[in-house]
Order: structure tokens, then C-alpha cells, then sequence
């Protein structure tokens, strides 16, 4: 079988695809496209459109324990590797993303459902991780320690973990795999990923270019299936030494209970419920363009999303007013349509959960200025909403949202603000407008986020360290932090006398 136990039709768009080979249905374990024991499917849908694109094997735990054996063998021999060698392996890698880089857009789109914009900066994002890590991986220097002991030498080394078990998202697809993959493949672990099922093109289209770029068999591995069989084998095995994963902190809470047994390694990207404080001296037009870029980029289905906007009274109705007009001009519709804005969202629970927090904001006295209901272009697209006057007790004040939607209250002095921002169980990312330096730097120091942007919204990327406090999460990915994060300290004492 070379593409599938049974052949289905496929999805028209696919037949814009530069290359057809990139979309795969088969997992990739040891090297080698497993359609699995029994060669069941999932099927995966254009939220868009509700059609097919393909259907993919659909991987239970036993398959699991191969792909855990595989990168397990793969281990010795790729951490033997001089950093080097490992390095010029994800730069071929990196080379064929950058060369598949409309495919894979278009692939994401298909199945995501982002505009093809935003799907092509994905990949670039995506790629960066992988050149970065190329590079870090001849960086993991080793460190001399002023001997306390008399004709003692001592060194610090960093030596891979091992087996590094990976759990991915569907909002980024591609790239939450590439940050948590090419860190860990750079120290010299082999991965063991899964993807999820609403999004497993995507990583399966990276697999086909790292067979490309002739990654040594076992080193990466792609397992479709059912998450919890798949992720649960995955945090009670003892060769898995670190689990990585993006998602709600429920689902982290869950992952690190169940990792507990084997004391793994616990690097997490969890929820983020972010606020977005809009100070009086701000400059008006840059606080609504700020504005829209951290709430509406994905469509809202961002953990980086501004979720609570908090603008002081003086400038409190003409901001309102301001963003409203923005928002109006937000174009909805299909990812692959020109230019669109706002695509669809990712299923029926996502659609549900953002109606129900307008509902409840407006029978808590919030007032609609913009959108407020489901979008005709089909059953998953929700119109860019702007609600104002939100109280803090609203749902929407309280839990992540992950769609289209911005709540907007006002706020009269800075230690208010910050006492409110900060009354969440999340701390991921704070995001401050203001000219004043003075506040720049205090509001740096009191808001209880691991990021902070400070009059913009693009702060990410491959050299940053990427991470929350609180429950947003345990570690950093990005930068040399997230290499290190799969690496463990050894100490060597050596007898000079």
C-alpha cells in the first residue's frame, strides 16, 4: 500500500500542490510509511468547506512502543554524531521547507483553515526554528569548574536526555513541531511526535522532507491516532525521557500526572488568557492597530491572543470607536480566498464556546458594537466581534476564548490595571501601549507574564526564550533555553594529581 489501505477522493484544492508527494496518509515510524496493524483512518476535514482531504492512519498504542523502540535504537548512534554532522542534517532539512514553502502554506490552510497568508508565514516561522537549532547544535559548549578539591580537574558537559516524546497542536501545526523537534534533535535526542488529528498533514508533509533530507531512520517519528493512547504510551514509558507538549493546561496538568511515575522531563506550553492595557498617552491609530494584530491574527485561535483589553477612560470611547471601524473591515471567509482576514475555526465545540461568552458578557450589561453572531460563510466562521463595558466576572474575562472575538473594559489608574491583569491563573504573554519609559519598565517588572511586548505584537521567534508562568506552562522553547531543556548536566571529576 503506497498511499493508503483504501483510495478515497481527494480534495480538489490539492490539485494546486507543486508537489503531491507531500501529502501523506501513512505514519512515519523507523523510517518507513506504516498504515498501522489494521489500517484505520482518521479523517481530516477543511473547516472551511466541511469537505475531505484524506483520510490518515489512525495508530493505537502497540504501534506507539515501535516508534518508542525505533528512536530508542536511533539514539546512540545520532547523539554519537558530532554536533556537526547532527547540524548538517536539519540545514538540508531546513533547505527543503524553505523550497516547499507554497505547498506546505497551502496544505495548512487546506486542513487548519488560516489564511494562506498567515500559512506562509507559519512555514517561515517553522523553518527558523530548524536553522536555529542547526546552528545551537555546535554550541553546547562545555564548562570548567575551579576545582575546590587538590589535584582534581572538574568539567560540566551537557548530555542529550534521549527519547523525547512530543505532543502538537492544531493551531500551529508545523511549526510547534519544528521548535519542539529540531531543539531536541539538535542535542542529540530522537523524537517520537504526535500530531493532532485535526492537523497531521502538516507534520506528515515535514517527516516527507526530513526522509528527503536523509535523517538517520528512528530519529524522527511521526505517530497519528488517537492522542490519548498514543500520548498516554508515551508519558508511562521509561525510554521516553522528556515530554513536550502545546496545549490547554488542562490537558498539561493531565500529560504531567501521568508523566509523574517515570520523573520525565516536562517542558509545556500551556494556556494563555492574555491582557492587552492601552494607556491615555498612547497614539491612538497604533493602539488599534496593535489591537487588532493580538486579538484577530488565526481567527483569535492564538495562546498569544489579547483576551482582555483594558483601555483608561480618557481614551476609552474614541478607542472603542476606532476599533469598531477596524474590525468592520475584517474580511471573512476561506483561507485559500484573497484576501481574507478571518477564516473559519477548528470545529463546532470552538464556534459554541466563543457564542456562549458573548451571550454571557451581554446578559452581564456588555454592550455589542460589532459582529456578536455566527458568520454566513459556514457553519464553523463566527464574525469578528468587538463587545465593550465587559465586567470582570464575564466568562470572557475569566477563560480563554480561541476566537474572533475582543472584550474591551476601561481602567483609571496603573496599579488597578496591573492588580486586575495579573488575577488570573495564566502568564504567558502581557501586552502594554503606553509613550511613558518610566511605565515601560514598571509595568515590565509587575505584570506576573514570562513575555512582555511593550508597543507591538510580533514578539517571537527562534532566538527568544518562549514560555509562561503561573499555569501557561513549565520551561521555555526558542533560544540556546529550549535546546537545554532536553539535555541533562553531568559532572566529571577527573584525578590530575
Amino acid at each position: 500500500m503506497t498511499a493508503q489501505c483504501r483510495r478515497h477522493t481527494r480534495h480538489p484544492e490539492l490539485a494546486r500542490l507543486g508537489d503531491l508527494r507531500l501529502v501523506r496518509e501513512l505514519a512515519y515510524v523507523d523510517g518507513k510509511w506504516t498504515a498501522g496493524a489494521d489500517c484505520t483512518t482518521i479523517e481530516v476535514r477543511d473547516p472551511a468547506s466541511d469537505q475531505p482531504i484524506a483520510w490518515v492512519a489512525k495508530l493505537d498504542a502497540a504501534a506507539t512502543d515501535d516508534a518508542i523502540a525505533a528512536a530508542h535504537r536511533a539514539f546512540p548512534g545520532w547523539a554519537a554524531l558530532l554536533p556537526q554532522e547532527r547540524a548538517a542534517h536539519l540545514k538540508r532539512w531546513h533547505e527543503l521547507i524553505i523550497a516547499a514553502k507554497e505547498d506546505l502554506a497551502l496544505i495548512m490552510t487546506l486542513e487548519q483553515g488560516k489564511p494562506l497568508s498567515e500559512a506562509r508565514g507559519e512555514i517561515d516561522y517553522a523553518a527558523s526554528f530548524v536553522e536555529w537549532y542547526a546552528e545551537e547544535a555546535k554550541r553546547l559548549n562545555v564548562e570548567s569548574v575551579t576545582s575546590h578539591l587538590p589535584g582534581a580537574e572538574m568539567i560540566v558537559q551537557r548530555a542529550p536526555l534521549g527519547v523525547v516524546g512530543v505532543a502538537t497542536p492544531w493551531n500551529f501545526p508545523s511549526a510547534m513541531l519544528t521548535r519542539k523537534a529540531a531543539a531536541a534533535m539538535a542535542a542529540g535526542c530522537a523524537v517520537v511526535a504526535h500530531p493532532s488529528s485535526y492537523t497531521p498533514l502538516s507534520a506528515l508533509a515535514l517527516a516527507e522532507l526530513a526522509d528527503r533530507a536523509e535523517l538517520p531512520s528512528g530519529v524522527l517519528n511521526i505517530v497519528t491516532g488517537n492522542a490519548a493512547a498514543i500520548v498516554g504510551r508515551m508519558c508511562e514509558d521509561p525510554r521516553v525521557r522528556a515530554m513536550s507538549f502545546t496545549g490547554s493546561t488542562e490537558i498539561g496538568r493531565m500529560i504531567a500526572a501521568q508523566c509523574a511515575p517515570t520523573m520525565k522531563r516536562l517542558v509545556m506550553e500551556l494556556g494563555g488568557h492574555a491582557p492587552l492595557i492601552i494607556f491615555a498617552d498612547a497614539d491612538l491609530e497604533r493602539a488599534v492597530d496593535i489591537a487588532i494584530g493580538a486579538k484577530f491574527a488565526t481567527s483569535g485561535q492564538d495562546c498569544l491572543a489579547a483576551n482582555r483589553i483594558y483601555v483608561e477612560r480618557p481614551i476609552y470611547e474614541g478607542f472603542c470607536a476606532a476599533f469598531a471601524a477596524r474590525i468592520k473591515t475584517l474580511k471573512v471567509g476561506p483561507g485559500l480566498a484573497e484576501c481574507v482576514d478571518i477564516g473559519p475555526l477548528m470545529h463546532g465545540r470552538a464556534v459554541e464556546k466563543v457564542d456562549a461568552q458573548v451571550r454571557d458578557a451581554l446578559s452581564r450589561g456588555a454592550r455589542c458594537l460589532v459582529g456578536g453572531e455566527r458568520h454566513a460563510a459556514g457553519d464553523l466562521f463566527y464574525a469578528p466581534t468587538l463587545i465593550v463595558d465587559v465586567p470582570d466576572d464575564a466568562l470572557i474575562m475569566r477563560e480563554e476564548t480561541f476566537g474572533p472575538v475582543a472584550a474591551v473594559t476601561r481602567f483609571d489608574d496603573e496599579a488597578e490595571v496591573v492588580a486586575r491583569a495579573n488575577d488570573t491563573d495564566y502568564g504567558l504573554v502581557a501586552y502594554v501601549v503606553t509613550r511613558d519609559g518610566a511605565r515601560m519598565l514598571r509595568l515590565g517588572r509587575a505584570l506576573e507574564y514570562g513575555m512582555v511586548a511593550i508597543n507591538r505584537v510580533k514578539i517571537t521567534g527562534a532566538p527568544i526564550p518562549f514560555g509562561g508562568m503561573k499555569q501557561s506552562g513549565l520551561g521555555r522553547e526558542g533560544s540556546r533555553h529550549g535546546l537545554e531543556a532536553f539535555t541533562e548536566l553531568k559532572y566529571l571529576c577527573l584525578d590530575a594529581a
